[in-house]
């Protein structure tokens, strides 16, 4: 027999605000980032943890929001792809990737950003071989791998520029130097 559902009240931090949700406490915090709160930077992926694509930061870090239900966010800061930055400001990791071209489709976009950003937070100068093992489970079915490195790449000097107050002209000769 089927236990009934039981819906609770959970107070959450979303992108800076908080926000009262009802649901099951078993309930994928993708459903209510989705669903309740209308944020569509997470996806639906595979519903396994496996893709990557529904990835959100979690007190800075990167995780899978179809498998981590409601009850276990407590009080944590949760943020989105929405909560990255705006139309007019834009994170620096989606300011690269929209100058190297790091989507096709767009659907693991999400997670790539997500976990780029995960990576630069905790290591601001990675390797080619660190940015790879970070991005490693995220999946991208339509082959912009490359693209995806590079705009990674970017994003580690437009971090550091920024980081520094750098002028606009000081990102454009640091970014040449990168291409080069």
């Amino acid at each position: 027999m089927k236990k009934p559902s039981v819906s609770l009240i959970f107070s959450l931090k979303v992108n800076g605000r908080d926000v009262i949700v009802e649901a099951d406490p078993k309930t994928p915090l993708l459903y209510i980032l989705r669903n309740d709160l209308e944020l569509n930077g997470p996806k639906y992926g595979c519903g396994l943890g496996e893709c990557g694509a529904c990835c959100v930061l979690v007190d800075g870090r990167a995780v899978r929001s179809c498998t981590i239900p409601v009850e276990a966010i407590g009080g944590r800061g949760v943020v989105t792809l929405e909560g990255l930055g705006s139309e007019e400001h834009l994170h620096p990791v989606q300011q690269a990737f929209i100058e190297e071209s790091g989507a096709q489709c767009g659907y693991c976009l999400n997670g790539m950003i997500i976990s780029s950003v995960a990576l630069l937070a905790r290591n601001p100068d990675p390797q080619e071989a660190d940015i790879r093992e970070a991005l490693r489970h995220n999946l991208c079915r339509c082959g912009t791998h490359v693209e995806i490195l590079a705009a990674v790449r970017k994003a580690v000097v437009l971090c550091k520029t920024a980081a520094i107050g750098a002028s606009p002209d000081d990102v454009h000769s640091a970014i040449t130097e990168v291409q080069a």
